[in-house]
């Protein structure tokens, strides 16, 4: 199979291009950096460097789109803002063009989104059918999805996915916690009290190849574990898994003066439950947070 990634480069498309790659399956990866492509997906990935590359008689099965501007790399401002909106919608909208003209159209578009679609919404249990509170993550992703499902009129199935936060090794949010909390200087942020709904990485993966295998997927599916935890419960079981004190928490405005708007990321509360993979049978390979952070720091030898 044919299969074109943007975002094959980062931290969950790299590990899903290798995938791919091991399946037997042809992986384009849309990238200005060819080298940085071989060194982190394999020799054996094609690379092209501009969706305007794109020629009518290219023919791909399935396109996945994991492109975008890293949201927690810098303060909020209204121009880093307006980046992160153009490295995901704009970037869309170009795929959605480039769709059009193919003259044989791919039968899958799987897009990237997040559970910041549902807002902060506290205790509630979210699934995919809840109403949304809106704030800056909310616009966003409603904004992407809408512009990714614009090729169903093409006829190309879309699957849409709603990422949690993801854990493995080598990079994503987890890397960002861990020097503090190695070092026994680890808390819990604001009260503790508000929701991470999280993924591993592989389950993301299986989900990924499940959307590809199975033509009756279609629409938005929440791509988190089915145990979602407090931050109050991460900080303690990231803890134990450390086998460190989690003793210094971090005071709500303290982060809010540190972070800005992009505090409501880390202070902000998502419940977010698998609904609609859990009543198509979707098995899990890592439902426990326990479970998850150990497999990922279980690659470090420094853990």
């Amino acid at each position: 199979m044919n299969i074109l990634i943007t975002g094959g480069t980062g931290f969950i498309g790299h590990a899903l291009t290798k995938t791919l790659i091991d399946q037997s399956h042809a992986v384009t990866v849309l990238s200005r950096s060819p080298d940085k492509v071989a060194k982190l997906c394999g020799a054996g990935v094609n690379v092209l460097s501009s969706l305007s590359h794109l020629k009518a008689e290219d023919n791909f099965q399935v396109i996945i789109n994991l492109a975008g501007a890293p949201i927690v790399d810098a303060r909020w401002s209204e121009a880093r803002k307006q980046l992160i909106r153009d490295s995901r919608i704009g970037l869309t909208e170009h795929l959605i063009t480039c769709i059009a003209r193919m003259n044989v159209k791919p039968e899958l578009l799987i897009s990237g989104s997040a559970i910041g679609y549902y807002g902060d919404q506290g205790d509630t249990v979210l699934t995919e059918q809840s109403t949304p509170y809106e704030d800056f993550s909310q616009q966003l992703c409603a904004d992407w999805e809408t512009t990714a499902k614009e090729a169903e009129q093409f006829g190309v199935r879309v699957c849409l996915i709603r990422t949690g936060l993801v854990i493995a090794d080598g990079g994503g949010f987890l890397q960002r916690m861990l020097p503090p909390f190695r070092l026994g200087l680890g808390g819990r942020l604001g009260d503790g009290r508000q929701w991470m709904s999280w993924i591993h990485r592989q389950d993301w993966i299986n989900i990924a190849l499940t959307m590809i295998a199975d033509s009756t997927m279609r629409g938005a599916y929440n791509a988190t574990a089915p145990n979602p935890v407090t931050n109050a419960e991460f900080t303690r079981i990231l803890a134990q898994c450390l086998k460190r004190p989690a003793l210094l928490p971090v005071p709500a405005w303290l982060l809010k003066i540190l972070l800005g708007e992009m505090s409501q990321l880390v202070l902000g509360s998502q419940r977010v439950m698998p609904e609609r993979l859990l009543a198509q049978g979707f098995k899990f390979q890592y439902e426990e947070l326990a479970a998850a952070l150990n497999e990922a720091l279980s690659h470090n030898s420094t853990d």
